[in-house]
Order: C-alpha cells, then sequence, then structure tokens
C-alpha cells in the first residue's frame, strides 16, 4: 500500500474518502439561478450533519438593495425567502410575507408541553425576529409596525422645512378676528351671477387681503440672497398655497396673484387645489414662490405656528372660523370668529412691519369695505 493511501481517513458523511492534510479546494463561480430553481438552491451546500465544512458556495440570492435592508430591519434571512419576482427576484412583498408568516407562527410558550420533531437537517432554519422587532398584531388586524420607504417628495419637503427652521430666525405673531361682515359678504356673493359658477371660500377672501396689503408692507415679500449680499425686493406676489396631498404637503404657488380679481383668485386656487390632490402639480408651480398661506382651518385647528416655505419672508396661518361669544356693540353676541397667524423671517421683517401686516389682513376680513379704500 502506498504511503498516500495509508494517511487517508474513512469520512461518516459524503462519498470518498479524505486525506488528513486536505487543502481547500478552490471555490467555483456561483452560478445565477434560473427562475425556477432558486427556491430550491437556497440551503447551504455542505453542511450536512457530521460534515462541519462551510467552504461551498451559497446560491446567489436576487434582490435589490432596498429589498435586502428591508429584510434585515424585519430580521428575515433573506436566503429563506421564495421568490415570486422576474427571474426569480425576491421582492418586497416576498419579504413582508415571510415576515408576516414568521410572526403568526406559535411560539416555544404556546406549544409549550407539545413533542417536537427536531429541524429537517437539510431544511432553512426558520428565521427570528429580532427582540426590537414588536410582534403580533395591531389595530384592524394590521402588523403592529410597517416601514415606508421616504419618497421623494416627503423626502424633499423635510429636507427644505429643517433647512428654513434652522436658516430664517423665525417669529410668529397671532391675532383673533371677527370675520362675521366677510361671511355675509360670501353669501352674497356666492348668490351673485359673477360667483354662480366659482367655488368661493374665505380662503379667496384672505388671500385677495393678504395680496392687497402686500405692497403697504413691502418687507414681507422679499428674499435673503446671502451668496449676492443683498435683500431682493420683489414687487410682485407669486402667492404659495399650502397643500396636503397623499404624497405629502406641496406649496404650489400661483403667478402674479397681486394682479387677480376675486373671481380669479377663487378659481385659481380651487384648481390649484385639485390639481395637487391628484399629485399633478408641475414643477414650474413650485418654484419662485414669495408668501404663502397655510389654510389649517380645514381641519378645525384655530391657529399654528407655520413654518416658512423656503426663500420666503412670510407665511400666513388662516385658522377655522367657528361660532363664538364676541362682545359687538357693547353686547356680547354669537359671532364668526377666526385666528390668523404670521410666521415671518426676523432678517427682512422686523416685529413693527409683521405686525403691521398681520393687522392689515385683519381688519380687511373685519370689514371688508377698508379693502376699496386699500385697492
Amino acid at each position: 500500500m502506498r504511503p498516500e493511501e495509508e494517511a487517508r481517513q474513512p469520512v461518516l458523511v459524503g462519498y470518498g474518502p479524505r486525506t488528513a492534510s486536505a487543502k481547500r479546494r478552490p471555490r467555483k463561480p456561483i452560478a445565477v439561478p434560473a427562475a425556477g430553481a432558486v427556491g430550491a438552491d437556497r440551503t447551504t451546500e455542505g453542511t450536512a450533519e457530521g460534515n462541519g465544512s462551510t467552504d461551498a458556495p451559497r446560491a446567489r440570492v436576487l434582490a435589490k438593495p432596498p429589498v435586502r435592508k428591508l429584510a434585515k430591519d424585519l430580521g428575515v434571512d433573506i436566503s429563506t425567502v421564495t421568490p415570486t419576482g422576474p427571474h426569480g427576484t425576491v421582492t418586497r412583498d416576498d419579504v413582508q410575507a415571510t415576515a408576516s408568516a414568521t410572526t403568526a407562527a406559535p411560539t416555544a410558550d404556546s406549544t409549550a408541553g407539545l413533542a417536537t420533531a427536531p429541524p429537517d437537517a437539510g431544511a432553512p432554519s426558520a428565521p427570528t425576529t429580532p427582540a426590537h422587532v414588536p410582534t403580533g398584531l395591531g389595530w384592524h388586524g394590521q402588523p403592529r409596525e410597517e416601514r415606508v420607504a421616504i419618497r421623494s417628495v416627503r423626502r424633499k419637503t423635510a429636507a427644505a422645512m429643517v433647512q428654513s427652521a434652522f436658516t430664517a430666525p423665525h417669529v410668529t405673531e397671532f391675532v383673533t378676528v371677527d370675520v362675521s361682515r366677510t361671511m355675509k359678504l360670501a353669501d352674497r356673493l356666492r348668490q351673485s351671477r359673477e360667483f354662480r359658477d366659482v367655488k368661493l371660500t374665505p380662503l379667496a377672501l384672505v388671500a385677495r387681503a393678504l395680496c392687497i396689503a402686500v405692497p403697504r408692507t413691502p418687507e414681507v415679500n422679499t428674499r435673503w440672497d446671502d451668496d449676492a449680499g443683498e435683500i431682493v425686493v420683489q414687487r410682485y406676489v407669486n402667492l404659495g398655497i399650502a397643500a396636503a396631498t397623499p404624497r405629502g404637503l406641496v406649496v404650489p404657488n400661483i403667478k402674479d396673484a397681486h394682479e387677480m380679481s376675486l373671481r380669479d383668485l377663487a378659481q385659481s386656487i380651487n384648481q390649484l387645489a385639485s390639481t395637487a390632490r391628484d399629485g399633478k402639480t408641475p414643477p414650474a408651480d413650485m418654484l419662485r414662490g414669495t408668501i404663502s398661506i397655510t389654510n389649517v382651518g380645514v381641519f378645525g385647528v384655530d391657529t399654528g405656528t407655520p413654518i416658512l416655505n423656503p426663500g420666503e419672508a412670510a407665511i400666513l396661518a388662516f385658522g377655522t372660523v367657528r361660532r363664538q361669544p364676541w362682545v359687538h356693540k357693547g353686547k356680547v353676541k354669537p359671532r364668526w370668529v377666526t385666528t390668523l397667524a404670521l410666521s415671518f423671517d426676523h432678517r427682512l421683517v422686523d416685529g413693527e412691519q409683521g405686525s403691521r401686516f398681520l393687522a392689515d389682513i385683519a381688519s380687511m376680513l373685519e370689514d371688508p369695505g377698508n379693502a376699496l379704500a386699500w385697492s
């Protein structure tokens, strides 16, 4: 017998002897599995009982980086997920289905006292849920937690708001106004021929009052140009209207709103809101705004402290209009009352200027006749 044959040792698993001084075999190139074979080739080769070798290559899992990250966050071993995507690709739904199945599986406590068979040696082990991921179900039978990708609109909005909040020194002032006369005016206008086919809302009247008040306090319509070291005075109003959409908050603006009549302004606001809700706002409508309004009143909110739209000097929050006890002509009567809040960039607008601008808008809403004297 040759010496090299004497050095050979028997093995428990496999199909041939190996030498005591066995060398690692060179790795074979990993072949991309076919669509129908991906699920079957996901177990690690060469890990049979008693072998102890982990040198055999693993089958490649086809999945995009976001899907791999989702699997990692949910504590799912992506090699155990059965793919349903094109060419055997693991999708987000595949990962979430595996995570849900793991969550719904009986826990050790619920199966205490029941005999369980040892797992099959060649079968993949069930993924375990990390301790920091809540298990079970939340309301309406939904998973207790869900991860939603941050989409471009939400990401851009967040970045813009952070930039605005930490760049412009915000100051917010408030005023509560009796707008009963404005509400009566809106009712009369809705009955007129000119507004018969136009949805006239209190927001349109507030927008018209703002456009009239801007020339009296032009500082609220300026822009800080840090690169040029200049303050840009804008003698036009591109009026931004904050709109909540399924994709996030957007602030499209109405170009040259200061030149519009109340009817044209009302139509533009309605069209802008409808387009934003449908997710069809063109990029051009998001650019070159000069001042904005956010209508928090539609949610039943009295007021707020709005954050400036980046590049603008002021934003007006319009709260809900509700019947409240109010002293009118020396007597307490139920009146239509709202609260306005103005946030402004204190680099551009002094307290006196911001207060005057807010008082002008309040005066026109309290007595719409003032708008005729100023326009």
